[in-house]
């Protein structure tokens, strides 16, 4: 096999391996986040995940049990998942149409490449999520609570972080055909200097 040839394969074998990057699950648990304020409240719940600088949000699956206690209503209750500057970002609201308080389970799979709902992280790699009400019922404090549930974010470019104590990790194919690559390159250096006649 020819040197350029070999050149060749290793380019696109890494092409390869930076178009398989695929999407990166983070899932967070909402569980007993109250629902207080108008969005941007001081008193709302705000959480952030570093997933990698200019990491994109292409996908989220949430399956939540949501309470509004009386006279907030099901519908009010939302959650914001937004860059850290809340210039981009998709506003949520689980219960949207129930236009009565009480106890209520919703999940729905959204693919926001789809629905053209896509965005970007900044440069600081910060995914905010703001839980808050649309309308903010005075005297009921909070307006209503996230019982239960987990919201999963799929997201090109995030890298989850490795438990030290996980044996046995297996590469993903891109990783698996570039060690490949690099052993087979290994055995061809050593074949060829074998192969030269002594001087």
């Amino acid at each position: 096999m020819k040197l350029s040839a070999v050149t060749k394969m290793l380019a696109s074998l890494s092409f390869f391996a930076c178009t398989s990057l695929f999407a990166a699950p983070l899932t967070v648990n909402v569980a007993g986040v109250q629902s207080i304020g108008e969005f941007g409240e001081a008193g709302n719940t705000v959480l952030t995940y570093n997933v990698g600088a200019n990491s994109t949000i292409t996908n989220v699956t949430y399956s939540f049990n949501l309470t509004a206690f009386n006279p907030s209503y099901l519908s009010e209750i939302g959650l914001a998942f937004t860059d850290s500057d809340v210039t981009q970002g998709v506003l949520l609201n689980p219960g949207f149409g129930v236009a009565a308080p009480g106890t209520g389970t919703y999940s729905d799979t959204i693919d926001l490449v789809l629905e053209d709902l896509v965005f970007s992280v900044g440069a600081d790699g910060i995914l905010r999520l703001e839980f808050y009400e649309d309308f903010d019922d005075g005297g009921v404090n909070p307006d209503g609570i996230w019982n239960s549930g987990t919201i999963t974010f799929e997201i090109d470019g995030y890298e989850p972080p490795v438990d030290p104590g996980t044996p046995g990790q297996v590469p993903e194919p891109a990783t698996a055909l570039l060690m490949a690559a690099g052993l087979g390159m290994l055995g061809y250096g050593r074949r060829r200097k074998a192969a030269k006649p002594a001087i």
